[in-house]
């Protein structure tokens, strides 16, 4: 499940709940978690399948690879993809049958990007397009659509909210991909950090979590937006580890930075003058 992944599921959902402020649903709040974790759960199982069988997850770093590593047969790391992708269904045919049905069509979308980020016969995660697809689905759709199903509309500051969430998010897949990039590029997967290089990734990273705090602040007002603030230790935490090239624990801390950063703006965004 690669559960130091999961708060780029929940980050979205927390702050586009707590910004809904009345119209928040307390039904609608967690139908839209359990699709949001059910299908980074998906999408985690899916990559570990569809690496296991190409060969792709060999010789692999980093958390367990259940095909590869023999620990579970793919068949059955494969019925672990499906049954989060059904749980995910169950969940989004509930916000689309009490919101609206364009959600089934934006569901099967968000399917076939999952399934086919390092499935298919042309996985697009083997040609430096992850970032992108991370970007649209655990930020724009994530955020936008958990704001939708509590208030049936979309303004200006939750949108800027979403791009600041997809940007985390995407940090959290360049390291990821920083750390394997010796063996992406053995396995032939053409991922943004083997296109780039170690330091272009490296300054992306800094630049999309420069672009998130700058929308923490320009999204809240005095004196809520203090608590940006509170980042710092965090941030210069992440400076330290990634200079020294600790990658995993980079990953990690990323993970938890993300959550702080979410739990912080839901606090501020109350405050804050509409």
């Amino acid at each position: 499940m690669r559960p130091k992944t999961l708060p780029a599921a929940i980050a979205p959902v927390l702050v586009a709940s707590a910004y809904a402020g009345d119209s928040f649903s307390l039904s609608h709040g967690i139908a839209a978690l359990i699709v949001a974790l059910s299908l980074q759960i998906a999408v985690n199982y899916a990559n570990d399948y569809s690496d296991g069988v190409r060969g792709t997850d060999k010789d692999r770093i980093g958390p367990m690879r259940l095909v590869a590593t023999g620990t579970k047969s793919a068949a059955s790391v494969k019925r672990a993809a499906y049954i989060a992708f059904l749980i995910a269904m169950a969940a989004g045919s509930y916000l689309a049958f009490t919101t609206s049905l364009w959600l089934f069509l934006v569901g099967a979308i968000a399917i076939i990007a999952a399934w086919r980020y390092t499935g298919g016969r042309n996985p697009y995660g083997y040609r430096g397009l992850g970032e992108i697809s991370v970007f649209i689905f655990f930020g724009l759709v994530a955020t936008l659509g958990t704001f939708f199903v509590h208030t049936e509309m979309i303004d200006l500051r939750i949108t800027l909210i979403a791009i600041a969430m997809g940007s985390i998010a995407c940090c959290i897949l360049l390291l990821n991909n920083i750390r394997d990039i010796e063996t992406d590029i053995t396995a032939g997967k053409r991922t943004l950090s083997v296109r780039i290089g170690k330091k272009r990734s490296i300054v992306l990273y800094w630049a999309l979590i420069s672009l998130s705090l700058i929308i923490f602040v320009t999204t809240t007002s005095f004196p809520s937006l203090l608590l940006a603030l509170v980042l710092s230790p965090q941030l210069l935490s992440l400076r330290k580890v990634i200079a020294r090239g600790e990658l995993i624990t980079a990953l990690e801390a990323t993970g938890k930075f993300q959550i702080l950063f979410a739990l912080l703006l839901s606090l501020a965004l109350p405050l804050s003058v509409r």
